[in-house]
């Protein structure tokens, strides 16, 4: 259906023509309706009529910029249409005032005094509600020098793992315990790790524990050793062997409008990779190969690739102004990009200047 499109065929177009497959994207964009002739007569400002029109829709379908998705239905851009659009017609817009009020306002506050892990997921819900699309943040690992760990006993098989790095991070997680653990096996295992995680990263760590196996065997009992490898294991994804985590907020909005069969089936496939989280690198070297704000549409983005989703994803930085992360909106082919990149990059700087 998408025949390749040579940049020579794109310098071809008339301003016409131009036109004409402007308004067909933008009419997608809003109503995500196939256009034909005759409401593309009514919206030109030039009097044209439909059999004109209809003569440049084909041409247009014949570059593979635009299709009809059956007979005699107007026409749809493609997916390289849509790339052509994005890079040659669309206008960014800009922020109002009070946009960027709310974005640095609901990202300061939810930083402020609590964990990292929910600052970026506030941001990442801040993302979805403005867009209307599902806010995604992947959060690297996390490779700061650790200063304490401590367990602490919520309920008989369950308990909070707290980490404090030397830069002051405080992160929480909840983990399952053994029915029958003790108040002093939780400051057993504690006193354990802290004695020896100290000026080490996580990873530094975990391979420091398991060269003192034997001594962890010698100092401790059968279930605090198994909880001093689960307090190493729960951070950043360690526990699934995943190098990153990945926070989603707002995938009902992808739901909304949607009412074709494949379209949910589409988004059934986004959910799942989504789910399974696999190739989570990938967004980081997405959004670590360019500058600023990129924008990934369909199969461009091999992450999401079998849903056909669109991806604005731009990288956020520590004090050292190294990528430690990625954030962005994912949603169907008919984002409004315009709006979203400058929300994306301007929520990202934002971040990067509280992690400094």
């Amino acid at each position: 259906m998408n025949k390749p499109v040579a940049e020579s065929n794109l310098q071809v177009l008339d301003a016409r023509s131009r036109e004409i497959f402007r308004r067909i994207v933008e009419t997608y964009l809003k109503d995500g309706e196939p256009v034909g002739s005759r409401s593309l007569s009514r919206l030109l400002p030039s009097s044209l009529s439909p059999a004109t029109i209809r003569n440049v829709m084909s041409d247009l379908e014949h570059l593979g910029l635009v299709y009809a998705p059956h007979v005699s239905a107007g026409r749809l851009p493609t997916q390289a249409g849509l790339r052509f659009f994005v890079d040659a017609f669309m206008e960014l817009g800009d922020l109002s005032e009070e946009e960027r009020r709310i974005i640095e306002a609901q990202v300061k506050a939810s930083g402020s005094g609590a964990t990292l892990e929910h600052m970026l997921t506030e941001a990442s819900q801040m993302l979805s509600g403005l867009s209307r699309g599902a806010g995604l943040v992947l959060a690297a690992k996390n490779e700061a020098a650790l200063k304490h760990i401590e367990f602490i006993q919520l309920e008989p098989t369950r308990a909070l793992a707290v980490l404090v790095s030397q830069s002051g991070d405080v992160e929480n997680r909840l983990i399952d315990i053994p029915a029958g653990t003790t108040v002093s096996q939780l400051q057993e295992a504690s006193n354990f790790l802290n004695a020896h995680i100290r000026g080490r990263t996580l990873a530094e760590a975990k391979i420091e524990i398991a060269r003192r196996k034997d001594e962890t065997k010698a100092a401790l009992d059968g279930l605090s050793q198994s909880l001093v490898e689960k307090g190493l294991a729960v951070w950043a994804g360690a526990e699934s062997g995943l190098p990153a985590r990945l926070i989603v907020r707002g995938r009902a909005n992808l739901l909304e409008n949607v009412t074709a069969q494949t379209d949910l089936e589409l988004i059934r496939h986004l959910f799942e990779d989504l789910e399974t989280q696999e190739g989570l690198l990938q967004l980081l070297d997405l959004a670590e190969a360019g500058s600023g704000v990129r924008i990934f549409i369909g199969s461009e983005n091999k992450l999401f690739s079998l849903s056909g989703s669109s991806l604005v994803v731009a990288p956020y930085r520590d004090k050292d102004s190294r990528v430690v992360g990625a954030l962005g909106v994912i949603g169907p082919t008919r984002l409004n990009y315009a709006r979203i990149v400058p929300m994306v990059d301007y929520t990202a700087q934002i971040v990067s200047r509280l992690l400094r």
